[in-house]
Order: structure tokens, then C-alpha cells, then sequence
């Protein structure tokens, strides 16, 4: 089964090129942004030999997982393009809840499935990783930012011994291929990206991406470099920052790090 856009994306002016293995779909979408590819166009591959997580960690995944990446060039500002992210998380979940209903009918429990997701970039299937996204920007010629959206999907495979413990679909009992995931992935992204409107819907974005939240209300510990900062995550804010609220009451804005559930004993374990 070859991959194919979704029939929204397509009337949407999407546009496709799909590899049977490549380095890195990210890393190809950059290199036609900077040829003058100006998008929209999605690039697709059951099998990455390079793939790229955040802080250029190797993403290792088996043939048979889902790696895609949106490139758009648009005139935002690069932190208001980072907002997207969170767009893209919400883009994915839909997807994954569509393509999981057969599954959820067969195992006979409604809340069999459960996708969250968790601050700034993932998709977790209960308390596993089963997804990552990574954005990545660059100003081009004339004008514009292009930027990248990698969304990388565990679909029949996960890696092993992650800081987060992993899944895959499959494990989950959820048996689709990475070209009928994809294909409700373009036509989720058309809706929220549309909701995002260059950033002028994040207040909307922001508050559906809550609603899906992993661990909303709940102790965290975040690591950025060698400092570990721990509290109760509150909330994001209106640019996308993870919000802690401290044991004396004070909020904390944080911008990036690693977030771990629980306390910093979970840390110093992951």
C-alpha cells in the first residue's frame, strides 16, 4: 500500500513525497527549503537510517514506523512558529484515535486506549512514549520562515531502554500500517493547523492541547542540564511554556528540558 494523503489534505493543496528509506525527513525537507520548496508538502517514509530527535539524539525505529514531516514557509516570528508544535501533538492524536476505534470495539473497552500528551513534544500511550515531534525553523531566501514539523510514530515497533519507557501500536494491539496512519495524520493536520492560523488560534490550540495533558495538575520533575527543578505542573502558557507552581506557591515559567513524572527520584532513575 503506497502512502497517500488523506482527501482533505489533498483538496487542502498538500502536497506528498513519499521514500521507501531516507536518511531523515526532516532533514530532506530542509534541504528543499533551501532549493526554494515552499510547501506545503509532507514527506513520508516507513524507515529512517537517521533520524533525529530533540537535542540531536538518534531516533532509532524499525521498517513498518511512521516517519513524516510537514514543511510550511510562513511569515511568523520563530517563537510564535515553535507554537505549532503543540498543533502537530493535537494533529496526531486525532489520527491515532481513529485509526485505534476498530481496536477499541474489538478489546471491548471503551477506555482501552488512552493518548496524552506530554509538555513540550510527545504522545504517550498510557505512561509510554509512542510518538515524538520535533520542529525545526530556518529563514530562507526571500523571506519567510520555513519550518519543519517531524512527527515520528512508534507503529510497529519501539525502541528500547528510552529515558520515558516506549510502545508501538502494535503492542497496544492497535494493527494498522504506517501508510493508514498517515494518511488520517494529513487530514487531522489540515483542521488544527487551520485552528493555528500563524499562531493567531493558539489561545484555542493551548486549550485543547490541555484538555489531553499528561499528568495536568500533577507533581513533575524537569531536568535542564545539571539543574532539576520540581513542582506541580500547573499549566502552559500563552507562548507555549510549561507553567510550575512551586511548593511555596510560586510559578516558574519553563521554556525546555526533560520532564519526568513524579519526583526528582524519577530522574535520577530515567
Amino acid at each position: 500500500m503506497p502512502f497517500t494523503l488523506g482527501h482533505r489534505a489533498t483538496s487542502a493543496g498538500y502536497r506528498l513525497a513519499a521514500f521507501d528509506q531516507i536518511g531523515s525527513t526532516n532533514a530532506e525537507a530542509l534541504t528543499r527549503a533551501r532549493e526554494g520548496e515552499r510547501g506545503p508538502i509532507w514527506f513520508v517514509t516507513p524507515e529512517q537510517t537517521a533520524g533525529r530527535g530533540r537535542r540531536q539524539r538518534a531516533w532509532i525505529a524499525p521498517r513498518g514506523n511512521l516517519a513524516s514531516s510537514i514543511l510550511e514557509v510562513v511569515d511568523v516570528a520563530p517563537a510564535v512558529a515553535a507554537t505549532l508544535g503543540f498543533a502537530a501533538g493535537l494533529s496526531l492524536e486525532a489520527a491515532l484515535q481513529k485509526v485505534s476505534v476498530e481496536a477499541v470495539l474489538r478489546l471491548g473497552r471503551a477506555d482501552a486506549l488512552k493518548f496524552s500528551l506530554k509538555w513540550p513534544n510527545d504522545v504517550l500511550a498510557g505512561d509510554k512514549k509512542l510518538a515524538g515531534i520535533l520542529l525545526e525553523a530556518e529563514i530562507v531566501a526571500g523571506g519567510g520562515l520555513a519550518v519543519v514539523v517531524g512527527i515520528g510514530t512508534n507503529v510497529v515497533g519501539a525502541p528500547e531502554g528510552t529515558p520515558t519507557p516506549a510502545t508501538s501500536l502494535a503492542a497496544l494491539g492497535v494493527h494498522v500500517s504506517a501508510e493508514e496512519l498517515f494518511a488520517a495524520l494529513s487530514d487531522a493536520w489540515v483542521e488544527f493547523r487551520g485552528i493555528w492560523d500563524n499562531g493567531r488560534g493558539f489561545s484555542e490550540i493551548r486549550q485543547l492541547w490541555l484538555e489531553r495533558a499528561a499528568r495536568l495538575g500533577e507533581n513533575v520533575a524537569i531536568r535542564t542540564g545539571n539543574a532539576i527543578l520540581e513542582g506541580t505542573f500547573d499549566t502552559i502558557d500563552e507562548t507555549g511554556c510549561m507553567i510550575i507552581r512551586l511548593p511555596d506557591g510560586k510559578h516558574v515559567p519553563v521554556t525546555a528540558g526533560e520532564v519526568y513524572f513524579g519526583t526528582t527520584a524519577s530522574v535520577g532513575s530515567a
